[in-house]
């Protein structure tokens, strides 16, 4: 089973993806801020994928993947933005950092899902 984790500082938000996550066939851990989803890493080393918002406290998604990036024993994650930020230039900016993939919220189950295979099968 694919470990994902879900990081973002909305509760409620955790909870759907969570949802579609689980009915999806993934195992799913969370964290609600960057600094906090470094010490999941830590924790679950086998997380193969991260669903990524962009705008918490503590440590912002965009601090979170560029820190994350610069190590190399986390190269190998697959990392989604999952955001409201739809400036062109920010999502310029998540790919540069090693995004791997961005979801506009709000989104259905099925984008979710379309863009986590297309992740999955494609990288």
């Amino acid at each position: 089973m694919i470990k994902v984790l879900v990081v973002d500082d909305s509760k409620a938000i955790r909870e759907i993806e969570k949802k579609y996550l689980e009915e999806m066939g993934f195992e799913v851990v969370e964290a609600e801020n960057g600094e906090e989803a470094f010490k999941v890493l830590e924790e679950h080393p086998d997380i193969k994928l991260i669903l990524l918002d962009w705008h918490m406290p503590v440590m912002n998604g965009y601090e979170f993947l560029v820190k994350m990036r610069s190590n190399p024993k986390w190269s190998d994650i697959k990392v989604m933005m999952v955001t409201t930020e739809n400036q062109q230039k920010s999502v310029i900016d998540a790919i540069m950092a090693g995004a791997n993939e961005y979801l506009m919220k709000p989104f259905d189950k099925e984008m979710l899902e379309t863009k986590i295979k297309y992740l999955l099968e494609n990288f």
